[in-house]
């Protein structure tokens, strides 16, 4: 017996930008496996497929935020949606968060911001000579040219490889980025290293907020394990001690994809952590859309001056939601994040295609094993031309060499925006 062809429409918000709507010109098209047809998801793009402005779901209660078409039909070959099923009904069911905030009030997609002037942080790749030894003079250029691009470098952060650096290296970083940004505004990680089962050492953390200030800068908290295995109550605690103890700092929530001891905070942490006044904003780093849509929406709500910070790399187009950023990917190329930070403001349609070469850059250099992606930073700016050799932190994560020729390619799109 034949199967009868049904047609659903995902509950997207009607603000959705002209890139996501149904076009026959422009790449996009609808993707049909038997009783299912979701349209306008994905844009191919280099034999890929990435996701602008919406998602993509498995049917087995995980978000995907770009599929490779082999996996197109594992994915999709499963039983029909239910009716009257919309993208707010799975993102509340399909997650077994448990906080006393109610999901379904903070799970909505919040409606998109045209025209908005976004505030760019940019982790500053810390880059590696022939010899091992930290290449200086690269880094200087690296800052000044993000300062250029118009956005705020972030040094030792994790794309500056923060937790292996020893404390001489880390001070000299904030001495050199002091004299280059000569009072202009930065940040940079406040780190305190420890390992599994250390309780919280506070005192460390206050002697690395004190040293970011006398240099200018203003402290991210990184987590550790002390901060992160404590109960939620005890979290808040510690951040509101922290408040007391500098002029103001940036919270920092990171997941463990990226350090062990990273820990995603429950809404319940997140709403208080926002009543703290001199925590300016927070960087999100969970790579999943729904939780950081909850935040904006928290944020709306509560506090609309607080800065959520996107760490997601595989969903840069989040500051068209209201995020702002800090990410690891605008090391790649600070000078056309700045371009297309400024065409968004400007309402250039430009944007949409920049912002897609640029995703699918996000999704190569942060695929799996993601640590690697300072690797991909190196490798793409030794191609660029903008540091003497693609080494990464002799005890980082490697790329294979393979991956150069599909840097290139890339860099072959990204080359008509680099004059704007």
């Amino acid at each position: 017996m034949a199967s009868r062809t049904v047609e659903r429409k995902w509950e997207l918000p009607t603000t959705i930008s002209p890139a996501c709507r149904p076009s026959t010109s422009d790449g996009w098209s609808a993707i049909r496996f038997r009783d299912l047809t979701i349209r306008n998801v994905f844009v191919f793009l280099a034999g890929s497929v990435s996701v602008s402005g919406t998602l993509s779901h498995d049917f087995r209660g995980k978000w995907c935020q770009a599929l490779l078409p082999e996996r197109l039909e594992k994915c999709f070959a499963q039983p029909s949606l239910p009716p009257r099923f919309s993208v707010r009904d799975m993102s509340v069911n399909t997650r077994n968060r448990k906080h006393s905030m109610s999901a379904s009030e903070f799970t909505q997609i919040p409606p998109i911001v045209p025209r908005r002037r976004i505030t760019g942080m940019s982790a500053v790749l810390l880059p590696f000579a022939a010899d091992h030894s930290v290449d200086w003079p690269a880094f200087e250029a690296h800052v000044e040219r993000t300062m250029a691009a118009g956005l705020i470098p972030a040094v030792n952060m994790d794309t500056g490889y923060i937790n292996l650096l020893d404390d001489q290296t880390q001070a000299e970083v904030l001495q050199r980025t002091q004299r280059l940004t000569a009072g202009q505004r930065f940040v940079a990680g406040a780190f305190v290293g420890d390992t599994s089962g250390s309780p919280l050492n506070l005192d460390e953390y206050f002697r690395r907020m004190q040293q970011i200030e006398q240099s200018g800068g203003t402290p991210v908290i990184f987590q550790s394990w002390g901060l992160t295995q404590q109960h939620d109550d005890d979290i808040v605690d510690t951040y509101r001690k922290i408040s007391s103890h500098c002029e103001r700092f940036v919270g920092f929530e990171l997941g463990t994809v990226f350090l062990p001891f990273g820990k995603i905070y429950s809404l319940d942490v997140y709403h208080e952590l926002m009543k703290i006044g001199n925590c300016i904003g927070a960087k999100h780093s969970s790579l999943e859309r729904e939780a950081e849509w909850e935040r904006l929406t928290l944020r709306n709500q509560v506090r609309p001056d607080f800065m959520v910070l996107t760490g997601n790399d595989l969903a840069i187009d989040m500051v068209m939601y209201g995020s702002d950023y800090l990410l690891g990917l605008s090391s790649y190329c600070p000078d056309l994040f700045g371009v297309r930070d400024r065409m968004w403001e400007a309402g250039d349609p430009a944007f949409y295609q920049l912002n897609d070469v640029l995703q699918y850059l996000g999704f190569f250099g942060f695929r799996k094993p993601v640590a690697a992606y300072k690797h991909t930073c190196a490798q793409l700016l030794h191609l660029r031309g903008m540091i003497s050799s693609s080494l990464t932190h002799p005890n980082g994560v490697t790329r294979p060499d393979s991956d150069i020729p599909i840097l290139e390619a890339l860099l072959e799109q990204l080359a008509v925006y680099e004059s704007d």
